[in-house]
């Protein structure tokens, strides 16, 4: 009975992986966005420019990031230097370390069609659709792309480009309006970990100035 209960574990997650494997970009990515409510990872963000024509990567951060459905994420930056983006759902915290320094805002529609909105602002597929136009892209670099195109008129990015491979985001391609281009690899995504109920309270730094534009 265990030898046939197991067959059966083994069997429906190749089916899972299978159906993961062949479904296009925007299917795995309605698929993450209904399915996934946490996650957590590493992340090495490119920013790149184009000089004569060819692309040319200019800076490389990384870190590692944490997300909660809806609006609750951590994105910390580690190198080059340290800083801190996070949201309790609420507000919006920005920490620079070297410059102790935090700025607070309302999150409210703040994320709107941002990038951080398509991977952690949305609550489900009816919001997804609600802030972006979600259209195939192809394949490159054994991934399944799709655009994703903010609905918002005074979007920060005219572009967002999502990369899938087995249910998950693998990257992000993000161009803004000054035409300025920024590589997103995402790395050891792992989907709906246990977290801690104080997870994304944000504690203001001792002796650090506070900002609130």
């Amino acid at each position: 009975m265990l030898m046939k209960a197991g067959l059966l574990m083994a069997t429906a997650s190749g089916l899972l992986f299978s159906q993961a494997a062949f479904a296009s970009a925007v299917e795995q990515f309605r698929q993450f966005a209904a399915q996934t409510k946490s996650a957590k990872g590493e992340f090495v963000q490119q920013q790149v420019r184009m000089t004569n024509g060819v692309p040319k990567v200019t800076k490389t951060l990384s870190g590692n990031f944490v997300f909660a459905r809806p609006g609750k994420f951590i994105w910390i930056y580690q190198k080059p230097y340290e800083q801190v983006l996070q949201a309790d759902g609420d507000k919006l915290f920005l920490y620079d370390k070297d410059l102790n320094q935090v700025t607070i805002r309302d999150l409210g529609n703040s994320l709107g069609s941002s990038p951080a909105a398509i991977l952690f602002g949305v609550s489900g597929t009816a919001e997804l659709d609600k802030n972006f136009t979600l259209k195939e892209a192809g394949q490159k670099q054994g991934m399944e792309w799709l655009d994703a195109i903010p609905k918002a008129k005074d979007s920060q990015f005219e572009h967002i480009g999502v990369g899938m491979k087995d249910g998950l985001p693998y990257a992000l391609e993000l161009r803004d309006s000054f035409g300025q281009v920024s590589l997103v690899t995402l790395k050891n995504m792992e989907r709906n970990p246990a977290l801690k109920p104080d997870q994304f309270k944000f504690v203001v730094p001792a002796g650090a100035d506070v900002l609130r534009p």
